[in-house]
């Protein structure tokens, strides 16, 4: 989970377990309305912990030196270097010295990096 999002959701949390049970327990609880207030605020910190207990995701850093040759036939794919589909992978990616690619009769051949 990215930090943005485990601020806007700790946020929310603190938000949570201040409002409406703060009103209730000021006005004389009753109950039921102690009840609430403390499955709202439970609620609200397990919110909080699951948040920060999530690991940051790191940028992905895509690699590839000296790949072999490939060669791709009938509508195949063949890829030297790297493949990151729909353009996902938010790091870098380098591709040096690939292999040759060869495609033939609608196939397709990527020797860098192919981000479809």
């Amino acid at each position: 989970m990215s930090l943005t999002r485990k601020i806007t959701v700790s946020t929310l949390a603190f938000a949570l377990v201040a409002s409406t049970p703060l009103v209730w327990l000021l006005d004389g609880p009753s109950t039921g309305q102690l009840v609430g207030a403390t499955v709202q605020v439970v609620v609200a910190v397990a919110a909080l912990v699951w948040t920060w207990v999530q690991p940051t995701p790191t940028p992905t850093r895509d690699r590839v030196a000296r790949s072999g040759r490939a060669s791709a036939d009938d509508g195949a794919l063949s890829v030297t270097g790297i493949r990151r589909r729909k353009g996902r992978g938010g790091g870098s990616a380098t591709a040096e010295d690939t292999g040759d690619a060869t495609a033939r009769e609608g196939g397709t051949s990527v020797t860098g990096i192919d981000y479809t």
